[in-house]
């Protein structure tokens, strides 16, 4: 007997509208824009940056198509590309270093598609086109912090081994100098140096690692070139893995990262909206460093007022513009922070940042606060901030770095590894928590070359995608047509829905489409083609053994769908192993294969078999069908 459950019949109408709702963002072009943002705390956005922006424009001949505000960033949506890049080039060097100026696409989505989650599918790098950054590590900078740890490391255990010394200082050349007192123990400090230096390199002392060499109460350590060469190539590696958790937290889809040279990243961001929030994050080498308060706001006055400032202290500055004395000692630095998240202090009920440290860290900050209960703890906020500046009509990139002082308060207690810093706003506390959390990086980064992809390769290969799809799907919907006569028009509507499943899932789940993935979903046509192609013959086959017709629909969707499942099985586990083990353009691929793949199986099976249930089951007598 030809039947249908209604409980399918729901299903199917329910997964129509569905998959018709969410591929719907697709039919949404996005509008060229540029986007300003902070990159200083400093720097603010609000009407007056809007009255300044729209009169720069105005100036060059540019008329945006709008304008949105809010308290993060400006966007301007322009008419087009030319329009997107002479805004651009107009208020990159008029905003000067205190904001990001950023090329950028921006979704057209209606508000109501957009609060039920449908957004248009992401398009890869070689589709839509994307940011492109290259970073330079600065290894010179790693080199001197991995030495200048060794220095202090070399100091602690001098001191805990109650050996006497004058001096431990960092020289030019990257090599150690330590002057021991006289009478000291020469030969028990070199002992205790290279036991401490053996356990931070992990290298064996005169071998590979550091080398250690004394002359009267003097003790030199240099480092091996091998030892040189890892420690630039760590800080290289540490970065990368940092700026990965980074871009992860961005959210953006099928990102490449990958090493160029010996100190550099290449980070490429595809189909990406926030290109100016990315930018900050990655780009950002925020950290903080906790430095004991020398001397109170009126000695700090007073030594920049007369230019003396103690040699053992630096002059910092707080939010307020108040100078503070602060110890040139770092007691301990963002790479020792393991976590940190933001909260609330539970006896001002003021916004606060849980801090985790290492036991290295944990041990130094105990030991100091066991020593200094009722002195001061500065915490400084250490930000590196790219800069662009035009000399000669040439892009000239560098960088500066801010530091202020977020939090000066009594230690009013001892603690080690975990504590809280005090002295945030709700958005400071949330930003610095955010970078902090993704990891310190090992060595400055600068961006020496960033340029977004125009859309204009992207929309080629798209055009020729589409067109390449289309035809076949297209040049198959005709051969049902004419070879399958009715049964040709059921496998129709069913591959139209199989192809708006497809883009609905990508779309829904943010899934991005690359030319690979074209690839993909023509494949997984080619199959849909095949169930339905199978179903047919079958019902064919027990037509010529004479089967009733009803009969034959029912026995031919009955036998052939264990062999569809049978043969789709094996192109979802090879799908599978292809996303397991590929990286990028072979992940793209896969991801629209299994997609296409079990939605062909579900509207080959499911819903072609309630369409012809729809048109044959309701004839009481059918002596013959149109196949």
């Amino acid at each position: 007997m030809l039947e249908f459950p209604r409980w399918k019949y729901a299903l199917i109408l329910v997964v129509l509208v569905l998959a018709a709702l969410y591929a719907l963002p697709n039919a949404y072009q996005k509008n060229p824009s540029v986007q300003i943002t902070p990159s200083t705390s400093e720097a603010r956005i609000d009407e007056a940056l809007k009255t300044r922006v729209d009169g720069l424009l105005k100036a060059a001949g540019v008329t945006p198509v709008g304008t949105e505000i809010d308290e993060n960033h400006l966007l301007l949506r322009l008419h087009d590309a030319d329009a997107q890049t002479l805004a651009s080039d107009t208020l990159r060097p008029e905003l000067g270093e205190n904001y990001s100026v950023a090329l950028n696409l921006a979704s057209t989505v209606p508000d109501w598609l957009s609060n039920m989650g449908a957004r248009p599918m992401s398009l890869g790098l070689d589709l839509q086109g994307g940011v492109h950054f290259v970073m330079q590590v600065d290894q010179a900078a790693a080199l001197q912090k991995r030495v200048e740890g060794y220095a202090d490391s070399i100091r602690t255990v001098l001191r805990d081994a109650r050996i006497g010394y004058s001096s431990v200082e960092r020289r030019p050349d990257n090599s150690i100098g330590v002057v021991l007192t006289e009478g000291a123990d020469v030969n028990a400090a070199r002992t205790q140096i290279a036991t401490s230096l053996a356990s931070a390199s992990g290298q064996t002392v005169g071998g590979s690692g550091p080398q250690i060499t004394t002359e009267g109460n003097r003790i030199t350590v240099r480092l091996s070139q091998g030892e040189i060469s890892r420690i630039a190539s760590d800080a290289v590696e540490q970065n990368r893995t940092v700026i990965s958790n980074r871009i992860n937290a961005i959210g953006v889809a099928e990102p490449v990262l990958q090493r160029q040279g010996e100190d550099r990243l290449v980070i490429q961001l595809p189909g990406l909206q926030d290109t100016a929030e990315a930018k900050r994050l990655i780009g950002a080498t925020a950290t903080l460093e906790f430095r004991a308060v020398t001397g109170d706001e009126n000695q700090a006055a007073a030594a920049v007022a007369s230019g003396n400032i103690p040699a053992d202290s630096r002059i910092y500055y707080n939010d307020a513009g108040t100078p503070l004395l602060l110890s040139r000692r770092v007691l301990v630095q963002g790479d020792q922070l393991i976590n940190a998240n933001p909260q609330t202090d539970s006896q001002t009920g003021t916004p606060a940042v849980g801090i985790t440290l290492n036991s290295a860290g944990g041990k130094r900050m105990l030991d100091h606060t066991l020593q200094n209960v009722g002195q001061r703890l500065g915490i400084v906020y250490v930000e590196r901030i790219p800069t662009v500046r035009m000399v000669n009509g040439e892009e000239v990139r560098s960088s500066r770095s801010v530091e202020r002082v977020i939090s000066s308060s009594t230690i009013r207690g001892v603690f080690g590894r975990e504590f809280q810093t005090t002295g945030l706003s709700r958005e400071e506390s949330t930003d610095l928590a955010s970078q902090l959390k993704a990891g310190a990086l090992a060595a400055p980064m600068d961006f020496v070359e960033e340029r977004v992809v125009g859309p204009s390769l992207g929309a080629e290969n798209v055009e020729r995608g589409v067109t390449a799809v289309l035809y076949a799907f297209v040049f198959t919907l005709i051969f049902f047509l004419f070879y399958y006569r009715m049964f040709g028009v059921v496998t129709c509507l069913a591959l139209i829905l199989n192809l708006l499943i497809v883009v609905a899932v990508m779309s829904l789940f943010g899934a991005t489409m690359s030319l690979p993935g074209f690839a993909g979903l023509a494949l997984s046509i080619g199959l849909s083609v095949d169930a339905n192609v199978l179903i047919n013959e079958r019902i064919r086959e027990e037509l010529r053994a004479g089967m009733p017709p009803k009969a034959a629909i029912v026995t031919g969707y009955e036998k052939a769908s264990d062999t569809i499942f049978d043969s789709n099985l094996t192109g979802i586990i090879a799908g599978t192993a292809l996303y397991a083990f590929g990286t990028g353009p072979l992940q793209g691929f896969a991801v629209t294969l299994v997609i296409g793949i079990i939605a062909s199986m579900f509207t080959a099976i499911v819903v072609s078999r309630a369409l012809v249930t729809l048109i044959y089951a309701p004839r009481k007598k059918l002596k013959s069908l149109a196949i």
